[in-house]
């Protein structure tokens, strides 16, 4: 007998990651120019191929600037409107180092927007690898000796703001890169234990399952998770097995077709590797619904573009990820959460938010995926 309860069809709750890097920092002005932000790439972008629509710019948001309350509040205004639940707020720490912080303090301290949020640690080391520099390391990821403690008392302001997502009682936390945890002191185990003299049940732990060699896992136990967010743009079969020979073939044909890039890949056959069967994975799983990808405005022809997206094609994409969320047994560690990438990357291609062209096809999109599954969000 199943030990889970088949579940009917209900709203999902889609939480949209939210790039910060709209504002200028001190450390952006000192490696890419003085006032740079995310704009930059955006507006620098060109055609790189017949029928490649570059530059994408913004409609009715416009080029804002993300210390502005009213920006703020607009965003929020259209996630609502459209039936997004909630942002992950990228959340960028570096041994004790943050970047791009502003935006979500002054959320934190202003108690504005009335919105959900849950924050997404980008545990990664920043490098020019957008820009051709690879081995050029702008911040270094550490995991010094107490980290995760220190840590943990940045995290609790927002895990105690009534605003904060949670499952089941327990602060969401999402990790970018699970595998890149220092394995020897089970950092994630501390942040539990810590959550738990706090009085919480625990904390929620996300991470990133793709189909690379260094993104996939066999259990979540192993990286100290608690479920898997699994992010595929690759159009590789999530289930077949990655040989370290495929690695380095694809490396070395990037590097010899640099100069007839940027690879591309029509958004229709991304669609089924994205967006896979949750049952088939052997630990706790929630799709991560792509609506575009054009990363050229900061890689250029290093870049990956899926040709063909549209607000139809979107929608037709969340109606799959709905009916894969429905179709998985319920469990008790698992929540009706779907993940959207992005709200707001525009220098990478994957926004919903209103362009010139599209307008407000893509918030439309999921209004109207909800609609299509007879779901109220």
């Amino acid at each position: 007998m199943n030990r889970y309860a088949p579940i009917t069809l209900s709203a999902p709750k889609i939480i949209a990651f939210y790039l910060p890097q709209f504002h200028p920092i001190e450390e952006n002005n000192a490696w890419w120019g003085p006032g740079f932000t995310e704009w930059h790439n955006v507006a620098k972008a060109r055609p790189l191929f017949r029928d490649h629509r570059q530059p994408n710019l913004p409609g009715e948001l416009g080029f804002y600037d993300l210390r502005l309350s009213q920006t703020r509040a607009e965003q929020v205004a259209l996630a609502k409107q459209y039936g997004v639940h909630g942002f992950c707020y990228w959340h960028y720490w570096f041994g004790g180092k943050r970047l791009l912080e502003t935006p979500l303090e002054a959320v934190l301290r202003s108690k504005e927007p009335d919105f959900p949020f849950c924050v997404g640690w980008a545990n990664e080391s920043w490098t020019g690898v957008w820009h051709g520099s690879p081995k050029r390391v702008l911040i270094e990821q550490t995991y010094p000796y107490r980290d995760a403690e220190r840590h943990y008392a940045l995290l609790r302001r927002f895990f105690v703001d009534p605003r904060y997502i949670k499952h089941e009682g327990k602060p969401l936390l999402f990790v970018y890169k699970p595998r890149h945890l220092p394995k020897e002191r089970r950092y994630t185990d501390i942040l539990r234990r810590l959550a738990h003299s706090d009085g919480y049940p625990g904390l929620y732990i996300l991470g990133t399952w793709s189909p690379n060699l260094r993104g996939r896992f066999e259990s979540t136990a192993e990286v100290g998770i608690d479920a898997a967010v699994i992010t595929n743009i690759t159009g590789r079969d999530s289930f077949s097995r990655v040989h370290w020979v495929d690695a380095v073939t694809a490396k070395m044909s990037r590097v010899l077709c640099v100069q007839r890039g940027p690879k591309r890949m029509p958004y229709a056959a991304a669609v089924g590797p994205m967006l896979p069967d949750l049952n088939r994975f052997a630990f706790p799983a929630y799709n991560c619904v792509i609506a575009n990808w054009d990363n050229t405005p900061r890689s250029g022809r290093r870049g990956l573009v899926l040709t063909g997206s549209s607000p139809e094609a979107f929608r037709s994409a969340l109606r799959i990820a709905f009916a894969n969320l429905a179709a998985r047994p319920r469990r008790p560690e698992t929540g009706e959460f779907l993940f959207l990438k992005s709200w707001n990357e525009w220098a990478e291609g994957n926004y919903v938010e209103p362009d010139q062209v599209n307008r407000r096809g893509f918030l439309e999109a999921i209004s109207g995926a909800f609609a299509d599954m007879d779901l109220s969000p």
